[in-house]
């Protein structure tokens, strides 16, 4: 976006975001239904299997919203900062600068997405845990990653490419910056964009990535390689990654033998991969918002995911396939949802 359309779109994002919450209510409940209907989704499930919603020590949602919050605050800062260290120029003062950008309709918005978005999230995980009571079928993404790759494994192939200590020790730490990522992207478009409605496109699309990302769970439950096929990554060197996994399958079976204690909460799936599909939709949408550089270094990262993923035996290679598609199908959705819509960033009619 070049700096006289970034200017162009600020004054318009300003006057939109002042004026139009009387118009803005149609997208605004198709936004809410999405919540509200996956909700029930989720707790029609939970009185089938009769097990409660649970938030574990509350990291699901009270903690996410207190750290999601605190982050946006930052961010609120460097916008407000930003904004009018480049109105000075035009004499505007710094509460010029913060009662135009951030007002009251906007921050109640902002509010709302966020959580809106984390009652998707704690559903999507509530779903994902009790999606163990189904039957894995590893062996048939086993056989659809051997037929793939003409009768390989894609991690022993990545084993033999890469080696088995530095690049473990770095696609580790890479697999384990994807919540960090996450956070800050979605908390960056909240706070720094043109307008909430343009912000609201990142936040819908990436609930739809956990809603489809659940269904792909239900569709084709699995556990992923590193259980499927363990004899491919004994030779790793061993890092967090194994310590986790262990942990997700004493989770799990601690669930499946007492599935009414509180404590009881399993976090293991592997089709589709939702760290590729919410890395793939980062990219798409620093695409959308026209960043350019941004969108360079998103698909590095998505990249280096891809590898990271079965590399370290979380996902099949099909689970990656299947994660791009979904970040795709949900960036449309997302743009339907808000926008009415695939418009593209730079309609004028997409920054109301």
């Amino acid at each position: 976006m070049d700096e006289a359309t970034d200017s162009t779109t600020r004054t318009r994002a300003g006057a939109a975001d002042a004026t139009s919450p009387a118009r803005e209510w149609v997208w605004l409940l198709r936004v809410l239904a999405i919540v509200v209907v996956f909700a029930v989704i989720a707790i029609a499930r939970s009185r089938q299997l009769d097990i409660s919603f649970r938030d574990p020590h509350g990291k699901l949602f009270t903690h996410k919203i207190q750290s999601t919050a605190q982050t946006l605050l930052l961010f609120v800062v460097i916008d407000i900062a930003l904004r009018w260290f480049r109105g000075r120029s035009a004499g505007r003062s710094l509460w010029q600068t913060v009662r135009t950008r951030w007002t009251p309709y906007r921050i109640g918005l902002i509010a709302l997405a966020l959580v809106s978005y984390q009652v998707v999230y704690l559903c999507y995980r509530n779903l994902k845990s009790w999606d163990v009571f189904r039957t894995p079928q590893d062996d048939l993404l086993l056989k659809w990653d051997r037929w793939l790759f003409f009768d390989h494994s894609p991690a022993v192939l990545l084993h033999d490419l890469l080696g088995k200590d530095l690049a473990a020790r770095l696609l580790t730490d890479l697999y384990e910056s994807f919540s960090t990522l996450v956070t800050v992207a979605l908390v960056a478009a909240l706070a720094f964009t043109p307008t909430v409605r343009s912000a609201y496109v990142f936040v819908v699309s990436a609930m739809w990535a956990w809603i489809l990302g659940v269904g792909s769970y239900y569709l084709i439950p699995s556990l992923g390689p590193f259980h499927a096929a363990p004899e491919e990554f004994t030779g790793l060197t061993r890092t967090s990654i194994q310590r986790t996994q262990e942990a997700y399958l004493a989770q799990r079976d601690y669930l499946l033998a007492n599935p009414h204690a509180h404590d009881a909460f399993a976090q293991i799936s592997a089709f589709a991969s939702l760290h590729c599909a919410l890395s793939c939709l980062i990219f798409l949408m620093a695409r959308y918002y026209g960043l350019r550089v941004l969108s360079w270094a998103a698909a590095a990262f998505l990249a280096g995911t891809l590898v990271a993923t079965v590399y370290l035996g979380w996902h099949f290679a099909v689970d990656d396939v299947a994660g791009i598609a979904i970040a795709w199908i949900s960036v449309q959705l997302g743009k339907l949802v808000v926008l009415g819509s695939w418009r593209s960033a730079h309609d004028p009619a997409a920054s109301l």
